[in-house]
């Protein structure tokens, strides 16, 4: 398994290199210029010395260079610095947003607590509602609990976040008046009743992202249980007077896992990309509200590096995956 997980991590850097390049040629190949936004009262000179600092005049292969470089070999030297108080990044040039500019990792590092507050806890919440429901819908096939989760899963399948979102905005806010519309970023957490106030925030957004995460992973449960419960080894283990708790909780629940493992670990890079939809809505200013400013001002660097990091993280998780298939069945093995 060791070797198996060292080999694939020597295969993911070409990976990851060529998706680099494919995405930076994709953006070059987006209409829109960075200098739009500029006033018309600022002379043609003054513009394109502007141009020139945000190495916009330079070749493409001579911007992605730099971009490379600045990603993989400036932004670790300015995590050591801030780990270890050195000075190795000190003096050199970061990867700039084109609008806001500044360092461009100061800004995802800024936004990320809002994600992984309100996307995080959603997928940890909806993986801990839908793992439950998936087995005992399996175990109850066709009873009145499977229907009304079969039910519940199409409604998370077929209503988008923007309705469920504004549906929740109208009733538990506008109507009920029990939490707050409007996501308060500012917020810090000292005591209890500060903690009690961003819960209060956290519900609405929460519960409209949970909703997609339940229906989605109870589902996967749900037919890989039912697939499992008719095997041979599960009549061999009640024949040998296992209790039934023993043989689904243990054997069958075990060997349903794996199929759920790929959903469940695909899916977590999707925290760290926020929710664009719902952070909108309830004006998160987290990740996915980043990225979609970032899209419409036409920030190419600011959209390469978190689609970038986005990428290593689908690329880690799916072989986290991999190396859980081998340690959850003892049959598969890499060598």
């Amino acid at each position: 398994m060791l070797t198996y997980t060292i080999r694939r991590l020597f295969l993911s850097i070409p990976t990851l290199l060529f998706i680099s390049v494919v995405i930076f040629l994709l953006l070059q190949l987006a209409p829109g210029d960075p200098m739009a936004q500029v006033p018309l009262t600022v002379p043609p000179d003054v513009k394109q010395k502007m141009r020139d600092a945000l190495g916009l005049g330079a070749p493409i292969h001579v911007q992605y260079w730099k971009w490379l470089v600045q990603f993989f070999w400036i932004e670790p030297q300015v995590l050591i610095d801030h780990w270890f108080g050195t000075g190795l990044a000190e003096g050199k040039l970061r990867v700039i947003s084109w609008q806001t500019r500044s360092p461009v990792m100061d800004i995802v590092v800024q936004r990320m607590p809002q994600t992984l507050w309100v996307v995080g806890m959603s997928y940890v919440v909806g993986i801990l509602i839908a793992l439950p429901i998936g087995v005992y819908s399996a175990y109850k096939q066709y009873s009145l609990f499977d229907q009304a989760g079969t039910f519940v899963s199409m409604i998370g399948f077929s209503i988008p976040p923007f309705f469920s979102g504004v549906l929740v905005i109208v009733i538990f806010s506008v109507n009920l008046g029990w939490f707050p519309s409007i996501y308060d970023t500012t917020h810090v957490v000292t005591d209890w009743a500060s903690f009690k106030i961003q819960l209060q925030q956290m519900v609405m957004p929460v519960m409209v992202l949970a909703l997609q995460t339940t229906a989605q992973i109870s589902r996967f449960m749900r037919a890989s249980m039912l697939d499992n419960l008719n095997q041979d080894y599960v009549r061999t283990a009640r024949a040998k007077g296992l209790k039934e708790s023993v043989v689904v909780l243990v054997h069958v629940l075990r060997n349903s896992m794996i199929p759920i493992v790929t959903v469940i670990a695909l899916g977590i890079p999707s925290i760290f990309g926020g929710a664009i939809i719902t952070e909108t809505l309830f004006k998160v200013n987290g990740i996915g509200q980043l990225l979609l400013t970032a899209l419409f001002a036409n920030d190419l660097p600011m959209v390469m590096t978190l689609t970038f990091i986005f990428a290593i993280l689908i690329v880690l998780f799916n072989l986290i995956a991999d190396v859980l298939y081998g340690i959850l069945d003892p049959r598969i093995r890499y060598d």
